[in-house]
């Protein structure tokens, strides 16, 4: 992957700068008809002659001996881009000549750099004639955009050579490039130069530049690039990434209300209104539209209401079909910036609804060329609902000290509740559920003991606790004897 790489400023082409290399091939060519293009030359290669008699552009290789240049150190490599947020550092800029990840916001600076290798200047051998660049930029939304870059000359061996570089997605979303208008700059020592040009560096071009051949020059635009580094220019456009962003806004209101919101309060029975609106922000036109709605419970479709608004339909246009909440709706072809509304109706019921409050959610969804974006609005009901009673009985189940019972049974309006009632001894109690409540306190000790069946109590043949004991040996002396 070819690296990051400093060279010349397009605004400080005089000043020397570092450069860091460039390592390997990518998306470089010419229409020489070689089978690896068109051969490479180093500095000594120049200097020796080997491209005297003839033009031949960007095909200088020579890391070792361009690095301290502030130049390409490989020149086929000639397009390259930068964060124009950076600003400009001169020699420092930092170019990118394989692929850069762009920001929406943002915009960037792509560049195309030309050298006549021939090392004789102005001599009317050495001149490169006719010479012209321009940019292709892609057009088709995706993740990634390359930019070509293309230079031509009528006397050069090769006489067309071209490059690319890739700007990628940082978040992954699609985007196409908008070139700005007026950006195209070229920049040398020459008619590009800040001594030129009011001492603002670059003479403008025409922005046909991102479609079509334009002659660029040394001294004028006439298309003549003399041999020499002294010579090199650099054509400069600016462009900002689009993201897809094809938009699809919801709103909602009360029937016979006229301000749309993205929520309102309705009760049951009302009629509500959705609209949809939908405007392409594609880099091209857009074909088949589809507009689907997806209804929750509560809401329910009312028939025959659906509507679509647009330049060809001012006024509103019924569809045809009633699928708008199955399949969705086909609503034609726009154009960038182009838009359309659909609006529809829908009554709140009482499908599945709780009681207290229920936000109903409305989703909207618009798809074109695979790509698709939603938006929703709420609708607030509130429900009453009465707390009806339920029956619930339970037995609550009373035993006496002379283990005698008696049942009472018990109604209240739900389980859980409680009630109070009353034993046949007297005591009240609490009760929530099927209950035995015993009576307590049921020793008795008699005033006297009797007569008979307790002699040996009497006597004192039991000790610690002998008056509880004895007293329940006298209850049941005296059941007994019954």
């Amino acid at each position: 992957m070819k690296k990051a790489t400093k060279i010349v400023s397009a605004a400080a082409i005089a000043l020397a700068g570092a450069g860091i290399a460039t390592s390997a091939v990518f998306a470089w060519g010419d229409n020489s008809g070689l089978k690896d293009g068109r051969p490479v030359y180093t500095i000594a290669d120049i200097e020796a002659g080997k491209t005297d008699g003839k033009v031949i552009l960007n095909s200088i290789s020579d890391k070792e001996n361009l690095t301290h240049k502030g130049v390409l150190e490989d020149e086929r490599y000639f397009v390259g881009v930068r964060d124009a947020s950076t600003g400009n550092n001169g020699a420092n800029n930092l170019w990118n000549n394989d692929y850069i990840e762009v920001e929406e916001g943002k915009e960037y600076i792509v560049r195309i750099y030309v050298h006549n290798n021939n090392r004789w200047g102005e001599r009317e051998d050495a001149i490169a004639r006719d010479v012209t660049t321009r940019f292709d930029l892609g057009k088709t939304p995706d993740t990634t955009q390359r930019v070509d870059g293309y230079i031509t000359s009528s006397n050069a061996q090769p006489s067309q050579y071209w490059d690319s570089v890739s700007l990628k997605s940082k978040d992954g979303r699609r985007f196409y490039l908008d070139y700005i208008e007026g950006s195209a700059l070229l920049e040398n020592r020459g008619i590009g130069s800040a001594a030129n040009n009011g001492g603002t560096s670059g003479i403008k071009l025409t922005d046909e530049v991102i479609s079509k051949d334009v002659k660029i020059g040394y001294n004028k635009l006439d298309g003549n690039i003399g041999g020499c580094f002294k010579y090199s220019s650099y054509v400069t456009i600016r462009v900002k990434p689009v993201f897809e962003d094809s938009s699809i806004d919801k709103s909602v209101r009360i029937k016979g209300q006229t301000e749309w919101k993205n929520t309102v309060d309705a009760q049951i029975g009302d009629e509500v209104e959705f609209q949809i609106h939908y405007k392409n922000k594609n880099a091209s036109q857009v074909s088949n539209v589809i507009i689907r709605d997806s209804l929750p419970d509560g809401l329910e479709y009312v028939k025959g209401t659906t509507k679509l608004f647009n330049t060809t339909f001012p006024n509103g246009a019924s569809t045809k079909d009633e699928t708008l909440v199955i399949d969705g709706v086909n609503v034609g072809s726009y154009k960038v910036n182009g838009d359309a509304y659909v609006r529809f109706t829908a009554k709140v019921v009482d499908t599945n609804l709780a009681c207290g409050n229920n936000r109903l959610i409305n989703w909207a969804k618009a798809s074109a060329n695979g790509f698709a974006v939603q938006a929703s609005a709420n609708v607030y009901v509130k429900k009453a609902c009465e707390e009806k009673p339920v029956s619930n009985d339970f037995t609550v189940t009373f035993i006496d000290c002379d283990n005698k019972k008696t049942t009472k049974k018990i109604t209240v309006k739900k389980a859980g509740d409680t009630a109070e009632v009353t034993a046949p001894w007297g005591n009240k109690y609490t009760v929530s559920k099927d209950t035995t409540i015993r009576e307590l306190n049921c020793t008795e000790t008699p005033e006297k003991l009797p007569e008979t069946g307790v002699a040996s109590i009497a006597t004192g043949a039991i000790a610690l606790g002998s008056a509880v004991t004895a007293g329940g040996y006298a209850i049941a002396s005296r059941k007994e004897n019954r």
